[in-house]
């Protein structure tokens, strides 16, 4: 015996069967635990479901879907429709973006990270260089200037620098090695292990990182101000699956970036308040570097890397000089309020 719907069952299967066609379910890669520096991704997961309710969800994978080094070839294949990565974990990779690597930039602050970043981001160069990859960035993962954690007796002179293996990428990687240290690039989750093994002998990170990877904990020690520069991660998203979402989530992914950011820079700003009695509280001493040292530090490695950075760049079809400028002019805007 044949079983007929009534009218108003069809429509309720008509309705169920296009918000099913409607949804959209996304797959972030990061590494590591959630903390500080994933909090944007946190953010904007939660941004996005609000905004449609629920239709478009996020889910933020910490290392289930790839290790750090390979977010950006996930992305390329589609394995995975957001992510963040490193730029010194495969400089020849993103070669545009570096330039926020280089040491001494003279960014003082988040907010400042975020607009030279963004600045950087939206650069033709940057972009076409991203699209070989099937990635558009969406938004910077700001962090403070890095410094280093040791054991033993404080490096406080540039002499101490001297064969100290230390776990830096990029940019500081260079900047270190100008001063006769040896530079290592573990990923960071792999940081402790090196510290705490021996295999280097600091490792230099932002201070979110030295809590969340434990490298805090091995530490006796603290540089306050040695401030030679940071690292630039970028969140970004498979090109194709952005240009394939529904136009309303679209929209809430888009105008939900800036919140996003601001809900990380609030975040970021309450664990620096808390950072001095983190380090009584672990038995850490905080070290301030002489200024004269800083000086030293800054005339071998800031002009030289910059140099040989736009260069190399220059060489191989990168507009350098362009780039570094735009960071320059961006930080001049930012301070004077424009």
């Amino acid at each position: 015996m044949k079983k007929i719907l009534s009218g108003s069952a069809v429509a309720a299967l008509c309705v169920a069967f296009v918000s099913e066609a409607a949804a959209t379910e996304w797959n972030a890669s990061v590494w590591g635990k959630r903390r500080a520096f994933t909090e944007h991704v946190e953010k904007l997961s939660e941004l996005v479901s609000e905004k449609t309710n629920g239709d478009f969800t996020i889910n933020v994978s910490y290392g289930g879907l790839s290790k750090p080094r390979e977010n950006l070839d996930g992305i390329e294949i589609g394995a995975f429709e957001m992510a963040q990565f490193c730029a010194g974990y495969h400089r020849d990779k993103n070669r545009a973006i570096t330039v926020l690597e280089l040491p001494f930039l003279g960014v003082n602050n988040l907010d400042e990270e975020v607009a030279v970043s963004h600045a950087v981001y939206d650069h033709p160069a940057v972009k076409d260089e991203m699209a070989q990859w099937n990635a558009r960035i969406i938004m910077t993962s700001p962090m403070p200037q890095y410094n280093i954690v040791g054991t033993g007796d404080p490096r406080d002179e540039l002499a101490e620098f001297e064969g100290m293996r230390v776990r830096a990428t990029g940019g500081l990687g260079k900047a270190f090695e100008a001063v006769g240290g040896v530079p290592t690039s573990v990923p960071a989750t792999e940081a402790f292990n090196a510290m705490e093994s021996g295999v280097v002998d600091t490792v230099a990170f932002a201070q979110h990182a030295h809590l969340s990877f434990g490298t805090i904990n091995e530490a006796d020690w603290w540089t306050a101000n040695l401030n030679p520069g940071t690292v630039n991660c970028p969140v970004v998203v498979n090109i194709d699956a952005y240009e394939a979402l529904p136009a309303e989530h679209r929209e809430a992914l888009d105008s939900s970036i800036d919140e996003a950011i601001d809900h990380y820079l609030a975040n970021y700003g309450s664990l620096l308040d808390q950072w001095d009695s983190v380090l009584d509280e672990k038995g850490v001493a905080k070290v301030q570097i002489d200024d004269a040292v800083i000086a030293e530090f800054r005339t071998k490695a800031a002009d030289p890397i910059r140099a040989q950075w736009i260069e190399d760049m220059s060489a191989q079809g990168i507009p350098a000089q362009d780039l570094y400028d735009l960071v320059q002019s961006t930080l001049e805007q930012q301070r004077s309020g424009n």
